[in-house]
């Protein structure tokens, strides 16, 4: 069975291009630690268009946090953005990035507002 976090970073590497992302330049590497165990995530944004591997490499954006809250933010259960205030997730290098790509993670189901209908427009 996949988990939400595989879905969600293969979606986007399959998508290979992302309109919300178009003023976006950079790399950002998602490290999920459980214990001494790490899994990395390695997005490369080049003005919109998207490249995703698993890869341990440098990244202008480094974000830390456990599987299972990522899988929450990917589910839409959990805000990123609040998870990093909460000090629930890390985030070192350069914070523009998670706040631009903040936008392609799903928000709550219930949630209603442009970006939301945006959303389901999209998929």
């Amino acid at each position: 069975m996949v988990d939400a976090t595989t879905r969600f970073f293969e979606d986007l590497d399959r998508r290979g291009y992302e309109p919300l992302l178009e003023k976006s330049s950079g790399t950002l590497r998602f490290d999920l630690h459980e214990g001494a165990r790490t899994t990395h995530w390695l997005l490369r944004i080049d003005h919109g268009r998207l490249q995703v591997s698993q890869e341990d490499l440098e990244a202008d954006t480094v974000i830390g946090t456990s599987p299972a809250l990522f899988d929450d933010v990917v589910a839409g259960r959990e805000h990123g953005l609040a998870a990093v205030l909460r000090g629930d997730m890390t985030v070192s290098g350069d914070p523009r990035l998670v706040v631009q790509v903040e936008r392609i993670f799903p928000s709550s189901p219930d949630a209603r507002g442009p970006r939301r209908r945006f959303q389901r427009e999209v998929r």
